[in-house]
């Protein structure tokens, strides 16, 4: 069985209860499509599990799937994923058993793993990004774990995504399968705590729950209405304000570009985010004549995409990058004319917050085009130039009034606004509002130590807008070591 060991390190110095035996005192858990996959929440996963550094962690697992089992997911090369910090491990339990088990063995490998950890006798806090199957795999760990010895000190964190409503309990309705979503919600809501990323992820909760409860007559509803939170995902922001302007330069020379010189589209490429939609948009407009488009990423809708951009009558302006790893990704969001995010709902997608709209408005550059499907007006508040969904015209109308109308200083107010709102997502500032009121040991502070300032009321939202603290992205950037 595949195990990456954890990285020697010295422990922090914030971690002040009793250490382990092992030299642990104590440990995040985060269970997650991680890298290399190419999805915003794997990103999310890296930012807390380097704060979780920062705030007195001395272990923190990544568990996550092995590489084989990620074949139909869109990847990054291998080559370009960034190291983790020392105190950061990635682990890839093997699956379990043969070709007789025809599903559930890379589950099963993932459950006796997280069973290991549980057991171990150190203070653990479990977060589980996406309800299905992690939230599932978590939670049958626990149950075993606590079987073999009911004073394990665990305590359970679950973060629902869009995709948790929109691809798995959505489905089971209009398939009839209400006990396959009776058994979502009840995973989830057996957590010590659960969070959705964004005020209209938790309205696509409620709203299902209320479906299943009108058929089953079970509460699961009003329960998500008091117990479910709100955790937006965690972005590294200093990775996105401080970049060098050699670096910008040097990155878009080798693409054959220049500062200011291109639209972009950095996302997967998928009918749901409006690829197409913005090769017409763009193809209509007189901005074409000033900027390139480049579209950046993979997925489903690559090849229609080119092929629109082949037939657009401009399709040696637009370039396609299939190869952008972490590193360029920022460099190419501070040096375009504009980023552009021409989201719309789709039966098996909606885009429920945006975390690359938020890295964009961290990285600088031109305005943020996008609509306001799902979450995204979480994301951006009223710093982007919106269009309509769906609309190509509308995409013209911006990007001419970005690249053609806009002034120098009326682009830079608007990358001030954007950046200012964007800090907010801080992986620090996340970090500690999601495991605000939890105790060292990894316990809720509802016992003996808990204060009024540490005790989270039910139903109480966990954001703020405030700015995060003064000399912030001093100390949020660890040296890097391979995982």
């Amino acid at each position: 069985m595949f195990r990456s060991e954890p990285t020697p390190h010295t422990p922090s110095a914030l971690a002040t209860d009793e250490q382990h035996p092992l030299g642990v005192g104590r440990r995040l858990v985060i269970i997650v499509r991680a890298d290399p996959v190419i999805c915003g929440h794997s990103g999310e996963a890296r930012n807390l599990a380097e704060a979780a550094l920062l705030r007195g962690y001395d272990d923190v697992r990544i568990v996550t799937w092995p590489l084989d089992a990620l074949e139909a997911l869109p990847l990054k090369p291998l080559d370009s994923v960034l190291p983790y910090s020392p105190g950061i491990t990635v682990e890839r339990p093997a699956p379990v058993g043969d070709y007789k088990v025809p599903d559930g063995r890379f589950i099963a490998g993932m459950v006796g793993r997280l069973v290991e950890l549980f057991t171990d006798g150190v203070p653990t806090v479990c977060l589980s990004l996406y309800l299905t199957p992690h939230a599932n795999a978590a939670m049958e760990a626990l149950t075993i774990a606590r079987s073999l010895d009911p004073t394990i000190d665990v305590t359970m964190v679950a973060e629902a995504v869009g995709s948790d409503i929109t691809n798995v309990v959505r489905n089971c309705l209009a398939d009839g399968a209400l006990g396959a979503a009776a058994a979502v919600f009840t995973t989830y809501l057996a957590h010590d705590r659960c969070v959705a990323v964004s005020e209209y992820t938790k309205e696509l909760i409620v709203e299902s729950a209320e479906q299943v409860d009108a058929a089953l007559g079970s509460d699961f509803a009003d329960r998500c209405r008091a117990r479910v939170r709100i955790s937006y995902p965690a972005v590294d922001s200093a990775a996105f304000t401080e970049i060098d302007p050699g670096d910008i330069r040097r990155a878009l020379e080798n693409r054959g570009l220049g500062a200011g010189s291109y639209a972009l589209f950095l996302s997967r490429i998928t009918p749901a985010k409006g690829v197409v939609d913005l090769i017409h948009g763009y193809a209509q407009s007189e901005a074409k004549e000033r900027i390139k488009l480049v579209i950046a990423g993979t997925g489903a809708a690559r090849m229609e995409a080119m092929a629109v951009a082949a037939a657009s009558g401009c399709g040696e302006r637009i370039l396609f990058f299939d190869d952008v790893d972490d590193e360029e990704k920022r460099l190419l969001m501070a040096g375009s004319a504009a980023y552009v995010l021409a989201s719309k709902p789709m039966p098996e997608f909606v885009e429920t917050f945006g975390i690359a709209l938020v890295e964009k408005m961290l990285a600088g550059g031109g305005p943020v085009i996008t609509t306001t499907t799902g979450g995204i007006p979480e994301a951006v508040g009223d710093t982007a130039l919106i269009v309509e969904a769906g609309e190509p015209a509308s995409i013209t109308s911006a990007l001419d009034a970005a690249i053609v109308e806009m002034d120098a200083a009326e682009r830079d107010e608007r990358a001030n606004a954007a950046r200012t709102y964007a800090m907010q997502f801080d992986r620090l500032s996340v970090f500690d509002r999601l495991f605000d009121g939890l105790h060292p040991s990894g316990l809720p502070s509802n016992g003996p130590h808990s204060t009024a300032a540490d005790t989270i009321s039910p139903g109480e939202t966990v954001h703020d807008l405030t700015a995060p603290p003064e000399g912030l992205a001093d100390q949020s950037m660890l040296e890097p070591s391979l995982a």
